[in-house]
């Protein structure tokens, strides 16, 4: 019971982190990033791919951060250009674009096969030592990355990307530029969620391209409104209502003794859809949401 707790825990560390980047990018810029995965996707095939190749797992964390952080750039650029419903379209076709390479590149990423036995790190501490490392090292990531977007979002950059978000013409017409604003969240968000990718990577040891389809995004977009938009105690608390509401649902089955296999989850999702409309019904704003956001 202890492993499967702390599985639960370290899983919804990861989606926090997630949560965060796409907070950072939504919540504090009002960039609408419906390609969040891709990042996601990024991350875990570049960690998991240099780790397989022989080299050190924090190469592979930094490579991930990195490499998504600079797959941002031309999705930051287009951002420049694009209105919000057209940015979503685009990242959206960015994080299909990403899947598609990582099926067809069969040579690099062995397709649909996937990546097996993706190094874990503190193997030497045992199975127990191992899960409660690990659980430390995600908890570690999130602090940091918490700490990073404190220090930009509260800071004369953060409301600058705030009074952008806002009324970016309005900006324009004071002589500030948002496209390096936009630039900067775009590649600060990606790299959160490539070192999301590396975690989750390491943590299942196992990769292939349908653990990144774009239900993981809208996932990350639940999370986030359910927390609160804008706000990062809200990122961690929205994260952990989604996996409660995931996993949760998961032993209704119990309950249900006469329903199949295959009919419990249409049931679960309807239970999910079900508790998540409530949720907005009774708090439009989420948890730590002070208002909603119009």
């Amino acid at each position: 019971m202890l492993s499967y707790l702390i599985a639960i825990l370290i899983v919804t560390g990861i989606y926090a982190l997630l949560t965060q980047a796409l907070n950072f990018h939504y919540g504090f810029m009002g960039l609408i990033n419906f390609g969040h995965v891709g990042f996601f996707a990024i991350g875990a095939y570049t960690s998991a791919l240099l780790t397989l190749s022989g080299h050190s797992i924090a190469l592979g964390f930094v490579a991930a951060i990195v490499l998504a952080a600079l797959s941002a750039c031309p999705l930051g650029l287009l951002a420049l250009r694009l209105r919000e419903d057209y940015l979503a379209i685009v990242t959206l076709g960015f994080a299909e674009i990403v899947r598609v390479v990582i099926v067809s590149e069969d040579w690099l990423t062995r397709g649909t096969q996937g990546l097996a036995n993706v190094p874990r790190p503190f193997a030497s501490l045992g199975a127990s030592g191992q899960e409660i490392a690990y659980l430390g090292l995600v908890v570690a990531c999130n602090v940091l990355a918490a700490a990073l977007i404190a220090r930009l979002a509260y800071s004369p950059f953060g409301r600058l990307i705030e009074a952008i978000r806002d009324d970016e013409t309005a900006i324009s017409t004071l002589g500030k530029y948002p496209a390096g604003a936009k630039l900067r969240v775009f590649m600060v968000g990606a790299g959160i969620a490539g070192l999301a990718g590396a975690l989750y990577a390491h943590y299942i040891t196992y990769v292939v391209p349908d653990q990144f389809v774009p239900l993981v995004t809208f996932y990350v977009w639940m999370a986030m409104i359910l927390g609160g938009v804008g706000s990062l105690p809200g990122s961690f608390i929205g994260a952990a209502i989604l996996v409660a509401l995931l996993e949760g649902t998961r032993f209704i089955r119990d309950l249900l003794p006469g329903v199949m296999e295959i009919q419990m989850a249409s049931v679960r999702i309807f239970l999910i859809g079900v508790g998540l409309v409530l949720f907005v019904l009774l708090r439009p704003q989420g948890v730590m949401g002070l208002r909603v956001r119009t």
